[in-house]
């Protein structure tokens, strides 16, 4: 491993320096690797690994059609290397565990049968090892259990791998049956396309994790741009400047010098005006969602979060229900402007994202 400073605290990380692909191809080389769904991670996962040449099939049910047709037009073939789940469990020696937390759940007694003396079961969220008192998955004590944790979307994944970048990804050991765990976990991370590996444990990922999407990665942001936009139209301003105020500076402009060199050279690069209001403004948002986000960390600690989960995601009508919610954001005027406003952005920059993003849709596990 590498040692890296992080901000004043030291980190081990592991790079693909460390651990290249020719030694993770060594260490994979007599596994088969087999994607369980293909829905969110697993398109991204699987054709990231069957690039890297990688032995990988899936294990897909037909009876979720769309994800089976997306499969056969990726490429995976029926009979060959894209199987119903259960035969792709049977077939596999490392069990990727890619299908929704809730799903986990369901189809956890099938998985169970299908493994054996040896196997590795591998997860990229720690929700249901963590959370097994309400999720029933308990692997026996001969498999493996590891995990590696891309830290952005099925989408993100594969438009790094294609880009060359990589996404830099956790990992963890739960169980260590065969002596090869860890080897066995970061070979996986390699060839799912992660820039670099952090150590993590399962609870500490699913903590994070949980905390951060209902937070400042999705729930949080997602609700101060509602906020925001709603009261510059309440005073007068067009949807498009409301919207480009609120979305379209902060995705097209200031995050991506956030990602370039971090939050004080945006500033740096900012007016003396934006510079002056962001930060006088910026301890009035912490001190407003600190006691936010501590009731948010404490309710995914004490497992509120994932009952929720587990008893809104496993219900027959969820699918619809989730179709109406993701339709009235859809629907709403503020990103009804931002379809029109993407809609005006350069024709190249549309065409390279899309080719990016190819086989990919944008959901997150």
């Amino acid at each position: 491993m590498a040692l890296i400073d992080f901000g004043g605290v030291k980190e081990e990380v592991v790079t693909r320096k460390e651990f290249s692909m020719a030694k993770a191809r060594k260490v994979l080389k007599n596994e088969t690797i087999a994607v369980i769904g293909y829905g969110v991670q697993g398109p991204a996962q699987g054709l990231n690994m069957r690039d890297n040449g990688f032995n990988v099939i899936v294990g897909q049910s037909k009876q979720f059609k769309r994800d089976w047709d997306r499969a056969v037009k990726d490429g995976w073939a029926p009979g060959k290397n894209l199987f119903e789940i259960e035969e792709a469990a049977r077939r596999g020696t490392i069990i990727q565990m890619l299908v929704s937390d809730a799903a986990q759940k369901a189809i956890w007694p099938l998985i169970k049968r299908c493994l054996n003396p040896g196997d590795a079961l591998y997860f990229s969220h720690g929700f249901s090892i963590v959370y097994r008192d309400q999720t029933k998955v308990i692997p026996p004590k001969n498999v493996d259990v590891i995990m590696v944790a891309p830290k952005g979307s099925g989408t993100s994944v594969r438009r790094n791998f294609l880009s060359g970048a990589g996404i830099n990804s956790s990992f963890a050991i739960f169980q260590d049956a065969t002596g090869r765990a860890y080897d066995r976990c970061v070979a996986l991370g390699i060839a799912v396309g992660s820039g670099y590996l952090f150590p993590t444990t399962f609870e500490r990922e699913v903590f994070s994790d949980l905390t951060g999407e209902r937070g400042v990665l999705m729930g949080a942001l997602a609700g101060i741009m509602e906020a925001q936009y709603e009261v510059l139209r309440t005073h007068g301003h067009s949807p498009s400047e409301a919207f480009n105020e609120t979305v379209e500076e902060l995705t097209q402009s200031l995050i991506r010098l956030v990602d370039e060199n971090g939050m004080d050279w945006m500033y740096s690069n900012c007016s003396a005006t934006a510079q002056r209001g962001a930060l006088d403004w910026k301890p009035k948002f912490k001190k407003a969602t600190l006691p936010l986000f501590k009731e948010l960390y404490k309710r995914v600690k004490q497992g509120d979060e994932t009952r929720r989960v587990l008893k809104s995601c496993g219900k027959p009508d969820y699918q619809q229900q989730l179709a109406k919610e993701l339709g009235e954001i859809a629907g709403s005027e503020m990103w009804q402007a931002g379809k029109a406003a993407r809609a005006l952005r350069p024709k190249e920059a549309a065409r390279e994202i899309t080719k990016a993003t190819k086989g990919v849709e944008g959901r997150k596990a």
